[in-house]
C-alpha cells in the first residue's frame, strides 16, 4: 500500500512539474496565424511543442498543437502507400505531393508531416523536396492511421528570427536557390535550439544556439570541417543533420555533412561570433546526403541512427567515440570509401525520414521496392 501511495505521489509530482514547465515555456505565446513560408525541418521538444525551421522566411516557429494526451503504447505503426493517401486528402495525385520532413510527438505518438503540392518527378539523385517546393501544409497522422490537416490560421505559437541567413537569389550546385539551405536542421535540447544552415557571412556554414522561450539572445558561430573525401577544409558546406549528445560529462553536437563527413563540435566552443573547427570523426562515404540523425536506446545501450539519401541506415555506438582522439585531417587513402569511426550499415533501402516512435520502435519513412512510400516501424526493444 505504501509503495502504491508513493507511486501516486511521484506521478502527481511529475505531472505538476511537467505542467509548470509547459506553462513556463509557452508564457510568451500568442494566438493567431503562424505565417510560415516553408516548413523546411521539424522537431519536437519533450513538452509536445513542435519547432519548425522556415528557410524561406528565415524564422524558427514554436507551435502548441494542443496535443499532450499521453500515449504509453509500445505498439508498432504501419501505413502503406502514404503518397496516395496524402494526395487523396489534398485533392491531387500521389506523384503531386512531397514530404519534406517528419516528426513524432513524444507525448501522443501522433506523426506530423511537412507536405507540399508539387511534382515529385522532379526529385533526383541530389534534389530533395526542399529544392523543389516550399512545404506549407502540416499533416497529423494518429496511431489509428487517420489523417488530418493542421490549421495554422489561429494557433498558439511564438517565433524568432534566425540571424544572418543567406540571401535568396543565388543558384546552388543542386540547381535550387541557396536560400533553401538557410536552415538545414534543428534540434531542441534543454531549453535551447541548435540551428544549422547557411549564413550571409564569408564563412557561410553556421550553427546558432537560440534560447527557448525565445528572446533576443542567439549565439552565432561559423563552422569549418575537414572533408576527407574532398581532401580539403570547407567553410561553405552546411551541416545537414545534427543531434546534441553528452559524452564524458560534456555536451557535443554530432553532425553529418553531404558526402559524408561525421563530426563532433563541443557546445562550449560555440561562442558568439567565434569560428569553430569541427573534429572529423569519420567519412561514411561520398555520393550521399545525410537526412536525419536520432539518439535512442537499445536495451540500456544508447545508440545513434542516421538515415541517408543514397545509403542505407548507419548505426553508431557513441561509446566508441573518443572525444580526446585527434580528428581526421588527411585525405582519404587511395581506393578507400569509408574511414574513421566504426559503424554498422543496416539493411533497408530507400529510408529517408526517421524519428523515435516509442520506447520499443523507431518510425521510418521508406520507399518500397514497388515504388510506393510507406511508414513503418523498426523494432529496437522487446516488451
Amino acid at each position: 500500500m505504501k509503495k502504491f501511495i508513493l507511486s501516486l505521489l511521484f506521478l502527481a509530482v511529475g505531472c505538476l512539474a511537467f505542467a509548470e514547465n509547459y506553462e513556463e515555456l509557452t508564457k510568451n505565446f500568442t494566438t493567431g496565424k503562424a505565417a510560415i513560408q516553408s516548413m523546411s525541418v521539424l522537431t519536437f521538444g519533450p513538452e509536445g511543442i513542435l519547432f519548425v525551421g522556415d528557410s524561406k522566411g528565415g524564422n524558427i516557429y514554436a507551435l502548441d498543437l494542443n496535443d499532450r494526451e499521453k500515449n504509453e503504447s509500445t505498439e508498432r505503426f504501419a501505413m502503406e502507400d502514404v503518397e496516395t493517401k496524402l494526395g487523396s486528402a489534398l485533392g491531387v495525385g500521389p506523384k503531386e505531393v512531397l514530404i519534406h520532413d517528419m516528426a513524432v510527438n513524444p507525448i501522443s505518438q501522433n506523426i506530423y508531416l511537412a507536405v507540399s503540392r508539387a511534382d515529385a518527378m522532379q526529385l533526383g539523385y541530389w534534389r530533395m523536396a526542399n529544392d523543389i517546393a516550399n512545404a506549407t501544409i502540416l499533416i497529423k497522422i494518429k496511431p489509428d492511421g487517420s489523417m488530418e490537416e493542421v490549421s495554422l490560421e489561429s494557433i498558439y505559437h511564438s517565433y524568432a528570427e534566425v540571424p544572418k541567413v543567406i540571401e535568396p537569389g543565388t543558384e546552388s550546385w543542386r540547381k535550387s536557390d541557396y536560400r533553401t539551405d538557410a536552415i538545414t536542421d534543428i534540434a531542441y535540447d534543454d531549453r535551447k535550439l541548435y540551428v544549422a544552415g547557411l549564413s550571409n557571412e564569408e564563412f557561410a556554414s553556421a550553427l546558432r544556439i537560440m534560447d527557448f522561450p525565445f528572446n533576443k539572445k542567439t549565439s552565432y558561430s561559423t563552422i569549418e570541417v575537414y572533408h576527407v573525401a574532398h581532401k580539403k577544409w570547407e567553410t561553405e558546406a552546411p551541416i545537414r543533420t545534427l543531434v546534441p549528445y553528452t559524452m564524458n560529462g560534456q555536451k557535443y553536437i554530432l553532425a553529418g555533412y553531404t558526402c559524408t563527413p561525421f563530426v563532433s563540435i563541443p557546445v562550449n566552443d560555440l561562442k558568439p561570433g567565434k569560428h569553430v573547427v569541427s573534429k572529423t570523426l569519420a567519412e561514411f562515404g561520398s555520393g550521399n546526403m545525410p537526412i536525419d540523425i536520432i539518439s535512442y536506446k537499445s536495451g540500456d545501450q544508447p545508440m545513434l541512427l542516421m538515415s541517408n539519401s543514397n545509403k542505407t541506415l548507419i548505426r553508431i555506438n557513441p561509446a566508441k567515440i573518443d572525444v580526446g582522439e585527434k580528428g581526421l585531417t588527411e585525405p582519404m587513402p587511395e581506393g578507400a570509401y569509408t574511414i574513421g569511426l566504426d559503424h554498422d550499415v543496416l539493411s533497408g533501402q530507400g529510408i529517408t525520414q526517421i524519428d523515435n516512435l516509442n520506447s520499443n520502435n523507431i518510425l521510418l519513412l521508406q520507399r518500397q521496392p514497388n515504388g510506393t512510400l510507406a511508414l513503418r516501424s523498426m523494432r529496437i526493444r522487446r516488451s
